[in-house]
């Protein structure tokens, strides 16, 4: 080994917003003394606040990889996990082998069925670490250590339309538009005039080209969810996202088999154990790898698996600081299947300012990091504002 992982730190980073993700509450939706707020829509706690954890590993020798994951909510416990047992396991190790250190991490608590959740999006946040090193000490890039790009850019999506009214969302999407996006996707939950009125307005103000696809948010029964899906797609909707609650996979096979619109699922995954469970008897058109539940090793395994079974992969790509978003677009141009990127324009846009490096989404794609490893680190503004865990 030429180096050795020496040190392993977690952080959190936390900024206000001027809106809560999604738009602004809706009565009922007040939040609490901690700054959370559950959405009537779809029952799930979200901050008033963006926040994720970020991961610092530095070698013997001096090379510095970071690493991001969730913080939402609970961020001690992601934090807990890295100091008390993820780390010690890690240092010492060579860090130009990720996945041996990624499988090894994963192995330690199999056994007590820890094979998602929390564990495994701590683990993430080390293995992209890891990856961010890998390639520095490489003198590479991330996508170049996974095999090389198989896309330049990659086309992006505007994900979320944060207004009060379907008049401001409208409006909202075509700004968008007329900066050169053409592809959209609304969250059903937050369609106050109820989705297949949303996706109707869509269509009329965004023309007929424009792709527009809807998030479900695992909210829906079967039954629902088909009819849902019916209603929208009389306006040539794009994809359904998540159309029923991810434990039921079922469910989830009854409605991928009874319509012929696109079935789009997995960001909420954790590894490809995962997609395995589901591909066989469930009609997946496209899986969206969440990188800041996954980390690289994950992501691209589930990406080898998709160009097997010939199912699209169209990323997640959610609230962070903009870490495991590199990491995302990195692994993403590695992957052959690769066809549009989830673009959270409400979150990197007021947040770009914290990150160091190229990495950009404009007209309608993203523009790549650029350097060896990741391409980004956290700016001296990131770094003024994180604080240890």
């Amino acid at each position: 080994m030429s180096d050795v992982v020496k040190s392993i730190q977690a952080f959190t980073l936390t900024l206000p917003r001027d809106v809560p993700y999604l738009g602004s509450a809706r009565p009922g939706e007040e939040p609490n003394s901690k700054g959370y707020l559950v959405r009537k829509g779809n029952k799930t706690v979200y901050p008033t606040f963006d926040r994720s954890i970020l991961v610092k590993i530095e070698t013997k020798n001096g090379i510095v990889g970071w690493g991001e994951t969730y913080g939402l909510v609970a961020p001690g416990v992601v934090g807990e996990l890295i100091k008390d047992l993820l780390a010690d396991f890690a240092i010492g190790r060579d860090p130009s082998d990720p996945r041996a250190i990624y499988d090894d991490l994963y192995d330690l608590m199999r056994v007590r069925g820890y094979t998602g959740g929390f564990y495994v999006d701590a683990l993430c946040s080390i293995d992209i670490a890891l990856w961010d090193i890998a390639g520095k000490i490489a003198k590479s890039s991330v996508v170049d250590l996974l095999g090389g790009a198989k896309h330049d850019r990659i086309p992006a999506y505007i994900s979320g339309l944060p207004k009060n009214t379907i008049e401001e969302r409208v409006a909202l999407a075509k700004y968008w538009q007329d900066r050169g996006f053409n592809a959209f996707k609304f969250a059903t939950p937050v369609a106050d005039d109820g989705p297949v009125s949303e996706i109707a307005a869509l269509r009329a103000a965004l023309g007929p080209d424009a792709k527009i696809a809807a998030d479900l948010h695992w909210n829906q029964t079967a039954e629902a969810s088909l009819a849902l899906i019916s209603g929208m797609s009389a306006h040539n909707l794009w994809f359904a996202e998540a159309p029923v609650r991810t434990e039921e996979i079922a469910s989830l096979e009854k409605v991928s088999h009874a319509t012929n619109c696109l079935i789009a699922v997995g960001e909420e995954w954790r590894t490809h154990y995962d997609m395995l469970h589901r591909i066989e008897r469930c009609k997946i058109a496209i899986v969206q790898p969440e990188m800041g539940h996954k980390g690289i090793t994950n992501f691209m395994r589930i990406g080898a698996l998709a160009e097997e079974r010939g199912i699209d992969v169209i990323p997640h790509a959610t609230i962070g600081a903009g870490i495991f978003l590199a990491a995302s677009i990195q692994a993403s141009r590695a992957l052959k299947m690769t066809k549009f990127h989830e673009f959270q324009h409400s979150i990197f846009e007021p947040n770009r300012r914290l990150l160091v490096g190229e990495m950009d989404c404009k007209k309608g794609f993203y523009d790549p990091p650029t350097g060896f490893g990741l391409g980004v680190e956290p700016s001296p503004e990131a770094l003024s504002v994180m604080e240890s865990l």
